[in-house]
């Protein structure tokens, strides 16, 4: 497909799926071009695109080659792309409470890194539950959500040596970026704290609980509160 300068960079990723690039790096105004592009092609995809996955600056179209076939798909892109809708953020962006029990053995990075930053275990806490973040893409493992709008001042190295396995639930930082594991998985990030709530189950209609453009909100909680709210997700 065609392509004029400073508009979108349509490429193949395979033989039934293309990416769509609005960008080059990860920044808040392209992952807004990204999740609005993303809404305007939900909202016309024909029969036979099976999935849209947005990222911190592409949308990946995937679909059925059999039935839809590249031309038409192509098509398609092609006549959305030039449609240049206007990029605003959604008014009815959904906004989830995330408890999170900080510290201990719930977060066994927290002392580390607020040493490492020059601050306080307590304030460190303050900060990062103060922040207003945005599900940026999910990504790594089903229901890993990249979130946006982390204060700078809070960003962290990865650790040198990955752990091995990081319980469901665990929040972290992770460079410039914070997150949420939603299952046992190896990674690097550092542990600030967990949450009680799944973050992924494939028998919901909706696995994912967080889906890109969704607002977060961290509640920080003591353990009791922690564990009650655990027996309520089994």
């Amino acid at each position: 497909m065609g392509e004029r300068p400073g508009r979108p960079r349509v490429s193949w990723l395979s033989d039934d799926a293309l990416c769509v690039t609005l960008g080059d790096g990860i920044d808040d105004a392209t992952i807004a071009r990204v999740h609005a592009l993303a809404t305007q092609l939900a909202a016309t995809r024909p029969a036979g695109v099976l999935d849209l996955v947005p990222a911190y600056a592409s949308v990946g179209v995937f679909f059925d080659a059999d039935g839809i076939g590249p031309d038409r798909v192509c098509a398609w892109l092609r006549s959305e792309l030039e449609r240049d809708a206007p990029v605003s953020a959604p008014a009815d962006a959904r906004v989830v409470d995330v408890p999170v029990c900080y510290g201990g053995t719930l977060g066994p990075d927290l002392d580390d890194a607020s040493r490492a930053l020059g601050m306080s275990p307590g304030t460190l806490i303050e900060r990062h539950a103060a922040g207003d973040y945005a599900v940026a893409m999910i990504g790594f493992a089903p229901g890993f959500p990249y979130l946006s709008g982390l204060d700078p001042a809070l960003a962290l190295p990865r650790l040198a040596t990955p752990r091995t396995c990081i319980p469901a639930g665990s929040v972290a930082i992770g460079g410039a970026q914070t997150g949420i594991y939603p299952r046992d998985s190896p990674g690097g990030w550092q542990i600030l704290g967990r949450t009680p709530l799944r973050l992924f189950d494939p028998s919901r209609p909706q696995p994912a609980l967080l889906q890109p453009g969704d607002r977060v909100r961290f509640r920080p909680v003591d353990e009791d509160t922690f564990r009650a709210i655990a027996g309520a997700e089994r």
